[in-house]
């Protein structure tokens, strides 16, 4: 196997409770721009803060990942409003305890460990990576393609599960 090499982009599903407070700010600036014509001097400090609130809104809630794969390395970003790109998580299968599927045994024994949920929280199927990150072991949730998992297990098959 020669070099391998993979990109994958995930997107965060949005929740329910995202989509009610995008609502609930269309309302409030759609009163409040209504209450300028009746207290003009009054109402435009409201509608400059819920312009703003919104700008950043959609910076927050527009959120990605990308996994990026290279040869047993894994580097996981967080894109966020599709313009900042922040590197959350890297390491490489010398460094992994083990990757295998959500609820599988193989994490049984990494349960008390802290969690990043780097996922699509839509459903698909999801893995857990435990890793040291920061001088502690932590457990990672994402979505890995079959290119990600194949490549991990080529160069840590004892550390790799990909069955439950």
């Amino acid at each position: 196997m020669g070099d391998s090499y993979t990109e994958q982009l995930v997107k965060q599903k949005t929740s329910t409770k995202t989509m009610l407070k995008k609502f609930g700010l269309i309302v409030a600036l759609v009163i409040s721009i209504l209450l300028v014509f009746v207290i003009p001097f009054l109402a435009i400090l409201p509608v400059i803060a819920i312009v703003v609130i919104g700008f950043f809104w959609k910076r927050w809630s527009c959120l990605e990942y990308e996994y990026i794969y290279y040869n047993g390395e894994i580097d996981i970003d967080r894109i966020m409003g599709m313009e900042s790109r922040k590197r959350v998580f890297s390491t490489s299968a010398k460094d992994m305890e083990v990757l295998a599927p959500t609820g599988s045994i193989e994490l049984q024994p990494f349960q008390n460990l802290k969690v990043f949920d780097y996922s699509s929280n839509s459903g698909n199927a999801t893995y857990e990576l435990v890793a040291k990150a920061k001088d502690q072991n932590v457990r990672v949730i994402f979505e890995p393609n079959d290119t990600i998992l194949q490549g991990m297990k080529y160069y840590a098959p004892r550390k790799v599960f990909l069955t439950k």
